[in-house]
C-alpha cells in the first residue's frame, strides 16, 4: 500500500488546516491508520489513530480537542482536520497504516508511512 500525504502549508496561529493521505490499495480500509508528526530536532511523535470502521480514536493530549481524524472509504482516505494551530504544531506530518500491534503511538507498529506533509504555523 502506498500512501501520499498533501495538504500542508503555511498558517497563522489560530488558523486551520486539513490534512489529506490517499492509499493506492483499498486494504487501507481494513487496517488502523494513524497521524504523526516530527519537528526539527525532535523525535517522530504520535498525533492520533482511528481503528478500521472508524469505531474507535485517540489523541495525543497535546492536540485533543484540537484536531480530528476521520476517513472517506470509497477514496481510500485518510483526514486530519487541525484547528486552533499553535506555533509547536509545526512539523512535517505523516500518515502511517497497517497497525500490527504493541503501542499504537508508537512509530515502530505501522508498517506503511506516508512520504510526509509539512505543516508550519506563524505565531
Amino acid at each position: 500500500v502506498q500512501l501520499q500525504a498533501s495538504g500542508g502549508g503555511l498558517v497563522p496561529a489560530g488558523g486551520s488546516m486539513r490534512l489529506s493521505c490517499v492509499a493506492s490499495d483499498r486494504m487501507f480500509n481494513s487496517y488502523t491508520v494513524a497521524w504523526f508528526r516530527q519537528a526539527p530536532g525532535k523525535e517522530r511523535e504520535f498525533v492520533g489513530r482511528i481503528m478500521s470502521g472508524g469505531s474507535r480514536s485517540d489523541y495525543a493530549d497535546s492536540v485533543k480537542g484540537r484536531f480530528t481524524m476521520s476517513r472517506n472509504y470509497p477514496k481510500n482516505t485518510l483526514y486530519l482536520q487541525m484547528n486552533g494551530l499553535k506555533p509547536e504544531d509545526t512539523a512535517v506530518y505523516y500518515c502511517a497504516a497497517q497497525y500490527g500491534g504493541g503501542t499504537f503511538t508508537a512509530a515502530s507498529s505501522y508498517g506503511y508511512w506516508g512520504q510526509g506533509t509539512l505543516v508550519t504555523v506563524s505565531s
